[in-house]
């Protein structure tokens, strides 16, 4: 359903929706357009050429946010004895082996990210139905499957955040917040644009970066020149 609200028609009014922008005009224009009470995350789309279909194709990974994700990220681990005792040290919000599973089988979802250790995994794979749908299951090419958890917990904390193509090709990764300075934002966007580009399957083929587009949680899409990015 459209936004219709009056901030985001006034938002609306105030640039040129087709015009593409470089990613630093980019960001200067969310930020003047946000006028929300709340502190708004600023979001990047990208529109990769790829077909995620393809198991070769899909393209899932980390990047570490220079500037901090600004997000109070809660974490789930699954670890048993030094591992679990390390995790909690590290901030880990739950932290456990079949006594968190049954949690998580029960409905209890109150993390952003969930770790597991390798010996774990079995136990975790029972609640794929579960975890799955909600892209919060382990996995070893995002650094949640390890075993070392009390590092990822702290890097995830800290500003890693993970990136996946949906079924459509499209990336959708937070950079931020709109009370970041210019140069903050600027710096997560930047590593976030760079990391894809590194992931570039070695199959796709054609035109890699299609759309780029920056946005806040309720602002409208502000389009970037591919040529920008790619370049």
């Amino acid at each position: 359903m459209p936004n219709t609200s009056k901030k985001y028609v006034d938002a609306l009014q105030q640039f040129d929706r087709e015009k593409f922008h470089t990613p630093a005009e980019a960001v200067e224009v969310v930020k003047n357009l946000s006028n929300r009470k709340f502190d708004e995350s600023v979001d990047l789309a990208v529109r990769l050429g790829v077909d995620p279909r393809k198991a070769d194709q899909m393209v899932r990974g980390t990047v570490a946010l220079p500037s901090g994700s600004g997000k109070d990220v809660r974490v789930a681990v699954f670890a048993q004895g030094d591992a679990a005792t390390a995790a909690q040290a590290a901030g880990a919000e739950f932290v456990g082996a079949e006594d968190l599973a049954a949690q998580v089988e029960g409905g209890m979802l109150d993390f952003d990210v969930a770790i597991a250790t390798p010996d774990l995994m079995p136990l975790v794979g029972k609640l794929g139905r579960v975890l799955g749908p909600r892209g919060l299951m382990p996995n070893p090419k995002t650094g949640t499957v390890t075993p070392d958890p009390a590092k990822a917990v702290e890097e995830f904390k800290g500003g890693k955040v993970e990136y996946r193509t949906d079924r459509n090709g499209n990336v959708h990764v937070p950079i931020g917040k709109v009370s970041f300075t210019l140069d903050a934002l600027n710096a997560n966007m930047g590593a976030v644009l760079d990391e894809l580009l590194k992931a570039k399957p070695s199959s796709a083929k054609g035109r890699y970066i299609r759309k780029v587009t920056l946005s806040s949680t309720m602002g409208p899409g502000v389009r970037i020149n591919p040529a920008d990015v790619a370049g």
